[in-house]
């Protein structure tokens, strides 16, 4: 079966724009909280909402494999012209996320006292944190079904849904902010309140926008939702990804951890400039979910044409961002490091090791956009038998080059994404090839 609709540039803008404009929003948030927090003139409420902030964004960013995994079973399913089952893996996943995020808050307890044990804070901005955390946790079943909704919408093309979601979300938590804590004088507790409500309403949003999954009496077909093979494959999928997730969230960990061995300096140096990479998955990203809807659809209809169409156009708007991106670091990287830091040291320091995130947008895109093909291909084992791999090769540069400071730190990261885009591209013929063979069940 071939996919009726070509992979043309114009479709691969289609999905790829609204994400990098939703993406966009994000850091608004993040620094309407802060600032509204900051107006209360006390140091600990800023420190208790970024601690509980950065606590639940390390637990939900370890379960975006959700996201991840449903874009790519619904982007087969929809190739292959079942719409009986996108739906079904919709289910699948909300039930899913909605089980993950009520064991959260049944365990928060536990949750909690290990992260504070982990990163202890004074009495005062832990007991805070405490008040944010315990009413932001009842938000966690809304915010991990909305992976599930995000990697719907992605795989069925709809990512001006996504915008709209994250434009909602965002805008009516801001409002919410300012009336709760400058309004009502709410504190770090309206702060949680807002987030609170608006996940909740996202989710209901999220819902409507997915209500063609919903249409007749398909998606609460129960013997199709739980039929135990597609149930272990949903799994092993996310399993998969998981792993890796878990491993790159630990390279980058250890890259931070390890930075301070050099100082207080160079390590806020290495924090500041770690940003510009944030900066650059605002781009890349929607490409990269381009590839993950459309390399999974075209696997669905088992079209090897298509397949390769599609890599390699939303490759070559990859590479296309990712030079512009290396530009404007090289030009504006010293106006940037001194927008976000105030200290003459730490500016001085990060300018040092500019080039390194100059050269980063370059040697990244490559295994930014592999995991994506990976991803849409459903391929989860090889890509995380590569991460695995490629982890091993990043702790193996470690040892060779953290004796030569701080540049040789900068260097062990460059050779985790050379190693993560080899090990996936060594890969890419046999993915291309299975194009022509249904895709394992993983038994």
């Amino acid at each position: 079966m071939a996919d009726p609709v070509p992979v043309t540039h114009r479709r691969v803008l289609k999905i790829a724009v609204p994400i990098v404009l939703s993406n966009v929003t994000v850091p608004i948030l993040g620094a309407v909280d802060t600032g509204v927090v900051g107006q209360l003139g006390l140091a600990a409420p800023i420190g208790a909402v970024g601690i509980g902030a950065v606590i639940l964004a390390v637990i939900y960013g370890v379960l975006s494999f959700l996201r991840m995994g449903t874009t790519g079973l619904v982007a087969q399913a929809r190739g292959a012209g079942d719409e009986a089952e996108t739906g079904a893996l919709l289910m699948r996943a909300l039930l899913l996320g909605a089980g993950m995020g009520a064991v959260f808050v049944v365990a928060q307890v536990f949750l909690f006292r290990g992260a504070f044990f982990l990163a202890p804070a004074s009495g005062e901005v832990e007991a805070l944190a405490q008040d944010y955390l315990s009413i932001r946790i009842w938000g966690a079943p809304a915010t991990i079904s909305l992976y599930a909704v995000t990697g719907w919408l992605i795989a069925t093309e709809r990512t001006r849904g996504i915008l709209l979601l994250q434009l909602w979300m965002n805008g009516l938590n801001i409002g919410l902010d300012l009336w709760f804590v400058l309004g009502l004088g709410w504190g770090v507790q309206g702060v949680a309140v807002a987030t609170l409500i608006a996940e909740w309403s996202g989710l209901a949003l999220g819902l409507w926008l997915c209500r063609p999954a919903f249409r007749g009496e398909r998606w609460h077909d129960w013997a199709r939702i739980f039929d135990r093979v597609k149930i272990r494959r949903m799994m092993a999928v996310n399993g998969d990804i998981m792993v890796r997730s878990i491993i790159l969230h630990l390279s980058f960990t250890s890259f931070l951890f390890l930075g301070a061995r050099y100082g207080d300096v160079t390590l806020a140096a290495n924090q500041v400039i770690l940003q510009f990479l944030e900066i650059m998955a605002y781009g890349l990203d929607g490409f990269a979910f381009a590839a993950e809807a459309l390399v999974g659809g075209a696997l669905g209809a088992r079209n090897r044409g298509g397949l390769r169409r599609a890599a390699i156009v939303t490759s070559q708007w990859g590479v296309g961002m990712a030079v512009p991106f290396a530009l404007f670091f090289l030009i504006a990287g010293p106006w940037i490091i001194d927008l976000m830091a105030t200290s003459p040291e730490v500016r001085a320091e990060a300018r040092i090791y500019l080039p390194w995130i100059v050269a980063a947008p370059l040697i990244g895109v490559g295994s930014w956009m592999l995991d994506g093909i990976y991803i849409g291909a459903t391929r989860t084992r090889q890509m995380r038998n590569a991460m695995i791999l490629s982890g091993v090769i990043y702790v193996l540069a470690l040892v060779v080059l953290v004796p030569f400071g701080n540049h040789g730190l900068w260097l062990a990261l460059m050779v985790l994404n050379v190693a993560r885009a080899v090990t996936l591209g060594w890969g890419y013929r046999a993915l291309e090839a299975g194009a022509d063979a249904p895709p394992p069940e993983r038994l």
